[in-house]
Formats: structure tokens, sequence, C-alpha cells
């Protein structure tokens, strides 16, 4: 990720509020960056849920983060409102991509961004396996380009 180049806002059909907790902040007064990656996976799994139209049984789970590219821009203060941004930019046979950005609501400071990468996995087999139907047709409806 390249904090430089910012991704457009346009791309974004996703946005969920974060509620920050006394306990993401350090000893420095910001939180700490290792919760930026909490935030990033309650925007994932929401943005999921609202994709796939139902909820998830998170016991057959059928995607798993393969990489995580983050790029930190700006610290996150106590009493900020927080949203998590989330676009797919990319369907493969076997994966697909997430786009992320955590900003302030209000004044839509960018805080940090974020790329992932989901693959499909068949927990039966332990391995990688091609992305469902299901899958493919519900990002299909909702890729940003």
């Amino acid at each position: 990720m390249n904090p430089k180049e910012l991704p457009a806002l346009e791309i974004f059909r996703h946005r969920e509020p974060i509620q920050l907790r006394f306990s993401d902040i350090d000893v420095v007064g910001h939180v700490n960056n290792i919760n930026f990656f909490s935030y990033y996976d309650t925007g994932k799994a929401a943005f999921m849920t609202n994709v796939l139209g139902k909820n998830i049984n998170w016991d057959e789970v059928d995607t798993v983060v393969a990489n995580v590219d983050c790029a930190f821009i700006a610290p996150i203060l106590w009493g900020e409102k927080i949203e998590v941004l989330t676009a797919c930019v990319g369907i493969h046979d076997k994966s697909f991509r997430l786009l992320q950005m955590l900003r302030n609501s209000e004044s839509g400071e960018v805080k940090s961004v974020c790329e992932t990468v989901m693959v499909s996995f068949d927990p039966a087999t332990q391995k990688v396996a091609p992305l469902s139907e299901a899958w493919r047709n519900a990002l299909g409806e909702v890729i940003s380009k």
C-alpha cells in the first residue's frame, strides 16, 4: 500500500462505524496500531454479511485471509468518530481482493488504508479451493473498478 496514493472514496460501497474502546489507547495517547487490524476485521465481517445477504456461519469458514498490506497514515485519538470503508476491487479463480480505509467520519481525515487478499478455503481438505459461485455472484454485484 502506498499511503501517498489514496483510493477514491467513490469505490467504497460499504461503511461501518467503529466503536473505540478505552483499552485500545496506548501509553502515547492514541489507538495502538495493532487495533487497526481488529477494526478492519470488523469491517470485513460486516461487508461479507451485507454482500451475502445473510448472517455468516463462522463454523463453516470458506474464506481465509492470505495477505494483509496496511499503511498507517495518521493516529486515531480517543474520542474520534471512526468508520471503516470496504470495497471489493478484484475477483479471481480462488481469491478476491478487498480494499479498506479507516477514517474520521466527521472530518474525513484518512487514518489508514489496507489491502487484503481473501482466499477460498475448503475446511475438509484444509486447502485452497475455487471461489464458490455464491461468493463469485455476490461479489460480482458489488465490485468496484
